[in-house]
């Protein structure tokens, strides 16, 4: 198996969590679904920011698990995880019901991924109410957790939904942008940020434990107070990692 260190803060499920860093690696599988050929310029120029291959191992997603992709927007994610969990797999490309009203164009890129790959599914569901026909191994999340807030969907309802989707031990992982001390919807509304710690708190509120996060997306140069959409930062935002699990019992 090839390996290459990252480093993780993995968390210690207590009252005063406590970090320590430790070395993953990146299994063979998830090398080669990111090094597949079919996937688009577009996305493998992004890789150099988003580092695909550490974040789908932190996520420890796998051959034959059934996985969320929410909000695939062009499908960047959508399509590594499909060659991840294979033929005996199945991945969702999940929009809220918000967003296919909002971007009609939504609808006709999960078609095209549907069409490309058979083991993607499209879904459209109201964001709060999202439920599959069996329980999923991961929901997966990246820099959009922030829009659920300002568009006023009822996230603790939402943040139940999914850990009553996954199966126990199932995983949520979130990305989004770090604003510090954006905490309201018009503040999340300005700038497309929000605080970490919010996140955290309205996870772990829904029954999660929080098994690990990473500082793999964390740009220093970036100090949380200028619009994510800003040519000055845009796709170099400072980005926080949450992994999140369903406790097994």
């Amino acid at each position: 198996m090839r390996r290459f260190a990252i480093s993780v803060a993995v968390v210690a499920l207590t009252l005063m969590p406590a970090r320590a860093a430790e070395e993953m690696s990146v299994p063979d599988y998830v090398v080669a679904a990111v090094a597949d050929k079919d996937r688009p310029k577009e996305d493998t120029d992004r890789d150099v920011n988003r580092h695909p291959g550490e974040i789908m191992a932190l996520t420890g997603v796998k051959a034959g698990d059934r996985a969320v992709d929410v909000v695939p927007g062009s499908g960047y994610y959508t399509r590594i995880l499909s060659r991840i969990v294979g033929d005996k797999g199945k991945v969702y490309a999940f929009n809220p019901k918000w967003v296919a009203e909002k971007f009609p164009k939504s609808i006709d890129g999960v078609k095209a991924l549907a069409a490309a790959y058979a083991n993607v599914e499209g879904a459209i569901q109201p964001m709060a109410e999202i439920k599959f026909d069996a329980p999923v191994d991961l929901v997966f999340i990246s820099l959009l957790y922030h829009d659920e807030v300002w568009q006023k969907i009822d996230v603790a309802k939402m943040n139940k939904a999914i850990f009553d989707a996954l199966k126990p031990g199932g995983i949520y992982f979130v990305i989004d942008h770090v604003g510090p001390q954006v905490t309201t919807a018009e503040q999340i509304d300005k700038l497309h940020r929000i605080d970490p710690a919010l996140v955290k708190a309205q996870v772990l509120a829904a029954g999660f434990e929080l098994a690990a996060e990473s500082d793999l997306l964390r740009n220093p140069a970036d100090d949380g107070t200028v619009n994510v959409f800003d040519p000055s930062i845009r796709g170099k935002t400072d980005r926080f990692v949450y992994k999140f699990r369903k406790p097994s019992k």
